[in-house]
């Protein structure tokens, strides 16, 4: 898909020098974002956090390694029932080294919704400032060449949406 935007971008740039009255221009993302203090301050928070639970977790594996290591040792003069005991408790404890590591860091965990709440607000600020730099500037097009989002602006003319859904309404 990248891919795909970037042969786009490679004919409009071309088409651009053909017909003058396309204006295009693109934008570093990541610059932005590394040069700006409230994305730093950002940024600073979200490591801070981060390190403070790859600490925890830290700890949790080696708790369990500490315990790992306590049945290896004692395991062949455990009786049964105590070494059941003992492995039940070391599951128990890497269930809850996954469980942490899934609420910290998974795909609905608190670093997702952490960067959502710090850096959305931040990203919204600089996608208006892309806007308005674009409409004053009279672009038609600005492009991120940085981030994993290639098309940061577009001009309303160019947009085909509508009249392709009529297109393909009127097919039926």
């Amino acid at each position: 898909m990248k891919s795909l935007f970037r042969f786009a971008f490679l004919i409009l740039f071309s088409l651009s020098s053909l017909f003058s009255q396309i204006k295009i221009g693109y934008v570093d993302s990541e610059t932005i974002m590394k040069q700006l203090p409230e994305a730093q301050e950002a940024q600073r928070r979200i490591d801070a956090l981060v390190q403070q639970w790859q600490s925890e977790l830290q700890k949790m594996r080696d708790e369990w390694k500490a315990k790992y290591d306590e049945y290896e040792k004692r395991k062949l003069i455990l009786t049964d029932e105590a070494r059941a005991q003992m492995e039940k408790e070391l599951s128990e404890l890497d269930r809850k080294i996954a469980e942490y590591q899934m609420q910290k860091f998974g795909p609905d965990g608190e670093l997702y919704r952490k960067q959502d709440e710090l850096v959305k607000p931040i990203q919204n600020k600089i996608f208006n400032a892309i806007k308005e730099v674009a409409v004053e500037e009279g672009f038609d097009f600005v492009f991120d060449k940085g981030g994993e989002i290639l098309l940061l602006y577009a001009n309303e003319k160019y947009d085909l949406t509508q009249k392709v859904l009529n297109k393909l309404l009127q097919i039926k």
